[in-house]
């Protein structure tokens, strides 16, 4: 299975993963969380087959693109957001999401009032 070029970018608010996706439809790409903090990439490229190549007797001299299945498997930090994933893939390259957690608010100290006895 072959592993897709990803870059990983982090984001006051999110982290942002792009993958390389040329020629793949939304439909032929997989994206998933599972263990509860690893994000899943996956799909198939499949070769384009062309109805002329096979009635003409047309062969391949050269084949460097590669083709078949793969994914990518990303640790997610603890500050990730699970319900907050979102995937968009436009012009060949995969964009996915992750809002962080808010850091919690800095607890302020609490007065006690001083009674004089």
């Amino acid at each position: 299975m072959a592993a897709t070029p990803a870059d990983v970018m982090e984001y006051p608010t999110s982290y942002v993963f792009v993958v390389d996706m040329p020629g793949m439809s939304n439909g032929e790409i997989k994206v998933q969380v599972e263990d509860e903090n690893v994000l899943v990439v996956s799909g198939e490229r499949k070769r384009d087959k062309e109805k002329d190549d096979e009635k003409e007797g047309v062969r391949y001299v050269r084949m460097e693109r590669r083709m078949g299945k793969f994914m990518r498997k990303f640790q997610l930090p603890e500050n990730a957001d699970m319900d907050k994933i979102s995937a968009v893939c436009k012009d060949g390259v995969l964009r996915v999401t992750v809002e962080k957690i808010p850091p919690p608010e800095p607890k302020k100290p609490k007065t006690i009032e001083v009674k004089v006895a």
